[in-house]
C-alpha cells in the first residue's frame, strides 16, 4: 500500500472514530479543510461514500462502517507493535489511556499514580472519567477500570482496590423530616439521589444483599448526578438519600454530618480491576503501570 493510501486510511479512522472532523483534525495536527480534502480523495478513489456528514455531526456510511470493522484492528495493532518497540530504549515510553469513574481516580487510581510518574518522566497516562461500560477496545483505550464483577470474562483483569462496600447515608436534618428506612423497599418513601449511567441511558438501580436476598430498588427524587461526589455532596446538604462508597461517606459519618441506615443489607462487592483485552500486546510501560496498579493488601 502506497503511504499516502495509509495516511488518508489514518486520516478515515480518526474521523470515524472522533465521530468529529473538528476533533479528528486537532488530534492529527492538520487543519480541518486539508482534513476534509483528504477523505474526499479517498472516498473518490474508492468510489464510494465512506462519511455521513450533516452540520452537526459525522457518521460512517455502511461503507464505512466495514472499512472500520476490518482496518481498524489491523492498524491498532502495527501502531501497538512499533509502541512495543521503546523497550529497545533505556527508559519506558508511551501514553497510556485509561477509563475509569471519578470515584476510582481520586481514590483508587490517583494515589498510586502520584508515587509512580516521578520514576517514569517518559510515560504518560491519560484517565478518562466514564460512568458507562466503555467498549475500550473500540474507543482505544489501553485499559478500563470496573468493580470486580463487572469486567467481561474475555478480558484480563488485574486487581487494583480492596473489597469495597456502599453506604446509604442522609443528613440528620433530612432525618428530622423523614423517618429511617427499615427496609430497602422503604426507600420509595424518600427522597433520594440518583445516579445516572450512560451507557444505559438511565438510573442506577440501587442494589442490596442480605441473607442471600438481592434487591434492586430503583429510587425516585429531585436530583440526577452522573457523578459520585456531587450525589455526596448533596446528601450532605440534606437534599435526600445517598447510595455512596462507604469510605468516601465515612469522614462525614465520623463528624455526625451523615446518618448510615440500612447497614446489614449492604454487601461487600469485589473491589477495582484494571481490565485490558487478552490480545494487546505488553509494552514495557504499560507492564511497568499495572506492576504499580495491583493491589497487595
Amino acid at each position: 500500500m502506497a503511504g499516502e493510501n495509509l495516511n488518508d486510511l489514518l486520516a478515515f479512522l480518526s474521523v470515524a472514530r472522533e465521530r468529529s472532523f473538528t476533533k479528528a483534525a486537532a488530534k492529527l495536527g492538520v487543519s480541518q479543510s486539508a482534513l476534509s480534502q483528504t477523505i474526499r480523495q479517498l472516498e473518490e478513489r474508492l468510489g464510494l461514500r465512506l462519511l455521513t456528514r450533516t452540520t452537526r455531526s459525522v457518521s460512517p456510511t455502511e461503507a464505512g462502517e466495514r472499512l472500520l470493522r476490518s482496518i481498524g484492528p489491523r492498524l491498532d495493532e502495527i501502531e501497538a507493535e512499533i509502541e512495543s518497540l521503546s523497550e529497545l530504549r533505556e527508559r519506558p515510553a508511551g501514553t497510556i489511556r485509561i477509563t475509569a469513574t471519578d470515584y476510582a481516580i481520586e481514590q483508587v487510581l490517583w494515589p498510586k499514580l502520584e508515587r509512580f510518574l516521578p520514576k517514569y518522566p517518559d510515560i504518560k497516562v491519560e484517565l478518562s472519567i466514564d460512568y458507562g461500560l466503555t467498549d475500550i477496545a473500540a474507543e482505544r483505550y489501553d485499559a478500563g477500570v470496573r468493580l470486580g464483577e463487572q469486567v467481561a470474562k474475555d478480558m484480563i483483569s488485574v486487581r487494583i482496590g480492596p473489597d469495597t462496600r456502599y453506604a446509604v447515608v442522609g443528613s440528620k436534618p433530612y432525618f428530622a423530616r423523614h423517618p429511617s428506612p427499615e427496609t430497602p423497599q422503604d426507600l420509595i418513601g424518600h427522597s433520594c439521589i440518583n445516579l445516572r449511567l450512560p451507557t444505559h441511558g438511565g438510573l442506577y438501580a440501587w442494589e442490596f444483599e442480605k441473607e442471600g436476598d438481592e434487591l434492586r430498588v430503583r429510587v425516585e427524587g429531585q436530583l440526577v448526578f452522573n457523578g459520585i461526589f456531587q450525589v455526596l455532596k448533596a446528601a450532605v446538604a440534606g437534599f435526600g438519600l445517598a447510595h455512596v462508597p462507604e469510605d468516601l461517606a465515612q469522614p462525614y459519618l465520623a463528624k455526625g454530618r451523615l446518618v448510615r441506615v440500612l447497614e446489614d443489607w449492604c454487601p461487600t462487592w469485589p473491589g477495582y480491576h484494571l481490565y485490558y483485552p487478552s490480545r494487546r500486546q505488553s509494552s514495557p510501560a504499560f507492564a511497568l503501570l499495572v506492576d504499580a496498579l495491583r493491589h497487595r493488601g
